[in-house]
């Protein structure tokens, strides 16, 4: 076998292999470029403000909050639903959330404090119509578990799920949030955790791809020395002289 006609058989069977995949690429891209990444975020339905400075004054003694908890490695002082609150953090369950000005612990969060959390999040124009703490969530929903789940009724039926553990919304999700993922799925060719952007199928037709690319430029390479194109070289050539050269009409 030339290596002429081995170039050309590699070039149709890589194309024939990423053929279906590039249609997945330029699709995928296609509509994720659609929608914008903030409404896919859920981030049009946020709260955002600036953040409010802490005030002075007298707060639970932060070694009193420490004993309560096994293992702490940190506290932090920080701000939950416009109070201040102590966080501790560590290995395991010394994660725990605890009112600053009284030492009492909030976590895990009650459902009345979850739905106060997404009330606080949510600046949307639907209604809570369900909040349940899920030990198994849906795929859409990757963090610790278990986690409050908050459903809202507006048209892009907005999810936001919140950590019990520390009050922080973990993750907000909706329906145009589900599409983009099933596309970037497609995109990545990550079709378990949808993460990972270095999967051995992506590496396959990539260098397909590349295999494709570099096989047609050669072909051309050899049809150019044959003169294969030369007609269609001289036809252009000549049809731009023609309309270079042509007089103007007159008026």
């Amino acid at each position: 076998m030339t290596l002429k006609a081995l170039v050309q058989r590699v070039h149709l069977w890589s194309g024939l292999l990423l053929g279906i995949q590039m249609l997945f690429w330029m699709l995928s891209g296609l509509v994720m470029s659609a929608f914008p990444i903030e409404l896919v975020r859920g981030e049009t339905t946020a709260f955002s403000a600036p953040p409010v400075p802490l005030e002075a004054q007298t707060f639970a003694s932060p070694g009193g909050i420490i004993a309560q908890v096994d293992g702490v490695t940190s506290l932090e002082l920080r701000r939950f639903l416009g109070r201040p609150a102590y966080l501790t953090s560590g290995q395991g369950a010394a994660r725990a959330l605890f009112d600053a000005a009284s030492g009492e612990k909030l976590s895990p969060l009650s459902e009345s404090l979850a739905r106060k959390v997404a009330e606080q999040d949510y600046v949307g124009q639907g209604e809570i119509v369900s909040a349940a703490l899920v030990s198994f969530p849906p795929h859409e929903y990757r963090g610790e578990k278990p986690v409050w789940r908050i459903d809202y009724n507006d048209r892009h039926h907005t999810r936001l799920y919140i950590s019990p553990t520390t009050g922080e919304v973990r993750a907000r999700r909706n329906d145009i949030w589900r599409l983009y993922d099933f596309f970037w799925m497609l995109h990545i060719m990550d079709y378990d955790e949808r993460e990972n952007t270095n999967t051995w199928q992506l590496r396959i037709f990539a260098g397909a791809g590349t295999v494709f690319t570099l096989s047609g430029m050669m072909i051309v390479f050899y049809r150019l020395r044959r003169g294969r194109y030369r007609n269609d070289l001289l036809f252009f050539a000549g049809k731009r002289r023609r309309t270079k050269n042509t007089p103007k009409q007159s008026e």
